[in-house]
């Protein structure tokens, strides 16, 4: 059976927890900050008392006034000082879902981010949270202060006159019941907003990302058209959302007014028949007023409370998310020589899809293994058992004789330098980005990994050279400039074997035949696995692999599938005949 999840509430009190003192410290000064506040119409009504009964004595009133400033002078600093306790507990808590959170996706499996929008994600972390601190931090100043001047109030109304006290006691429910009932009731709309928030940050991400492509396509109207339907809806939402949790303040301020109109009647009624003083009623109506202010105070605070936690339990949706299985226990790899074994492998993304099945292969250290086959035959899902950003269904890949599921992912991919189609940098230097993969080089080995793939000329052209700034999009660089850093950047690293996953795609011909040369270098000795589409990029390979639907058809060199005049042949053909 498994273990039931512990409510939103629950996990927002367990970080919050975190901060005992300052919790107690706003606690202490909640109660300072409202003794004080309950203490200033004790001493106006002693003021009015003095005038009724004795006329303007200005020396006592002086004395009651100094009172009354200190007082209140306390209640400001007592305040004060609460909302920094109170700050500090709220942005603490939220940089610390934020931290759990952006520290469970690197823990995620990759399957969780192929098959989430990126924006989504993004949204959860920083839209979902900004708006769960709002909250958080609105209810530590409100809530707080409202419930200990509610419980001050009733306690002196109580002790002054029980039966007024009694009354606004027995109407009091009325109002919690209204602002329960509209509160639980906005939830779903709380809950529709963020979600379809989610949804435009997504969206925004993906137009951005992808403008280039949108203009070349005069996509322009179509994406205007989707962004508007997503932002109606979200609009729609909000809107409900804003309508009716506003029906909670009118509800409960109604009956509030009601509370003070029966005490204002009471209380009237006890003067006349010399129960009460005049000072005596002015502080009970004061009273009323302080103990019906919170009600509408609570009322929005509840209100926003219900946004906050939908928006956090959203957080803790994505910090729950299963997790890679756990390598803690699995042997080190060590420097690997190369030898690369698939025994029987299966593996399909989804079980209604079968991609690869029962391959097997043995590759030696070394040995230069090309793989090529029609797109979606499974190449590049080859490359992702390899780096184990995958774990086969069936069957074992074993480097040096290991199932890499006994090895620690860390200690396997140390061993694989790879360079994507797809160019990655990070925003940082340039230096910054090729040291990525040896951070203890030095900047003349640096140099010499630059040089060797034809990077060295245009970073020297760059404004600050090898200290020039990048933004994660690369800024101005090309992307067979991109490219050439990330090739740079595995030169550099000198791993045990290799995974170039069409790594000169975007490389014009000519340099591309200078880089072919540092690779040649390079893979000397390395055991490599080479994904192309360009047939003449592989032809001098120990190994190529035909690959059709997952299976591979056809292996052996280039000579070989030539005169067998099979897939390869056919694929030869397409390409130079």
């Amino acid at each position: 059976m498994s273990k039931q999840k512990p409510s939103t509430l629950k996990r927002i009190l367990h970080y919050v927890g975190k901060y005992p003192l300052s919790l107690f410290g706003s606690l202490l000064l909640a109660i300072v900050s409202v003794a004080a506040t309950l203490c200033v119409p004790v001493f106006f009504g002693d003021a009015i008392d003095c005038i009724v009964e004795y006329g303007v004595q200005w020396e006592e009133l002086t004395k009651i006034f100094i009172k009354t400033a200190a007082i209140v002078g306390i209640a400001a600093i007592a305040q004060w000082l609460m909302s920094l306790c109170n700050n500090r507990i709220s942005c603490n808590v939220v940089r610390d879902i934020r931290h759990d959170a952006f520290e469970k996706l690197g823990a995620l499996p990759l399957s969780y981010i192929d098959t989430h929008a990126h924006g989504e994600t993004l949204s959860r972390i920083v839209a979902d949270a900004d708006q769960f601190s709002d909250g958080l931090l609105m209810g530590f100043t409100q809530f707080f202060t409202g419930v200990m001047t509610i419980l001050g109030t009733i306690a002196f109304m109580l002790v002054t006159n029980v039966k007024i006290g009694l009354v606004v006691v027995f109407v009091t429910p009325v109002s919690l019941f209204v602002a329960r009932f509209v509160a639980t009731h906005t939830h779903k709309f709380f809950k529709e907003q963020t979600k379809t928030r989610g949804q435009q940050t997504a969206f925004v991400e993906e137009a951005i990302t992808g403008l280039k492509t949108t203009k070349a396509f005069s996509q322009e109207k179509a994406n205007e058209d989707k962004f508007n339907e997503i932002n109606d809806r979200l609009q729609k939402s909000s809107l409900n959302a804003v309508f009716y949790s506003s029906l909670v303040n009118p509800s409960t301020r109604f009956i509030n007014n009601l509370v003070y109109a029966l005490v204002a009647l009471i209380g009237a009624f006890d003067v006349v028949g010399g129960v009460f003083t005049v000072g005596g009623l002015t502080k009970f109506l004061s009273y009323a007023n302080q103990y019906t202010k919170p009600f509408n105070e609570i009322s929005g605070v509840v209100t926003e409370l219900k946004g906050a936690f939908t928006c956090a339990a959203r957080i803790f949706e994505l910090i729950d998310e299963t997790e890679e299985v756990s390598d803690a226990g699995n042997i080190e790899l060590g420097k690997a020589q190369g030898n690369v074994a698939l025994e029987n492998v299966s593996f399909s993304y989804t079980p209604d899809k079968r991609l690869i099945e029962d391959l097997s292969l043995v590759v030696t250290p070394g040995q230069r293994v090309a793989i090529v086959g029609k797109t979606g035959a499974g190449k590049s899902t080859l490359i992702n058992l390899l780096m184990r950003f995958y774990d086969v269904n069936g069957g074992a890949i074993k480097v040096e004789g290991k199932d890499v599921r006994e090895l620690t992912r860390k200690s396997l991919r140390e061993n694989y330098g790879m360079v994507l189609q797809e160019t990655w940098l990070k925003s940082g230097t340039v230096r910054e980005n090729l040291k990525l993969g040896k951070p203890d080089c030095t900047d003349e080995e640096m140099i010499a990994a630059a040089k060797a793939t034809r990077a060295h000329g245009f970073i020297m052209r760059m404004e600050k050279g090898y200290d020039t700034v990048l933004s994660e999009s690369g800024g101005d660089l090309s992307e067979g400039q991109k490219q050439l850093l990330c090739i740079a950047r595995i030169m550099l690293a000198l791993p045990s074997m290799l995974i170039l996953d069409e790594a000169t795609s975007s490389i014009d011909t000519r340099t591309e035949r200078k880089i072919s040369e540092a690779f040649d270098k390079l893979m000397e000795g390395r055991t490599s696995f080479v994904v192309a589409h360009r047939l003449s990029t592989i032809v001098h390979s120990d190994l190529i692999l035909v690959m059709e639907a997952g299976r591979v058809v056809e292996q052996g060199t280039h000579m070989q599938l030539l005169q067998k005049g099979g897939a390869y042949a056919a694929l030869h053909r397409g390409q130079f005949e």
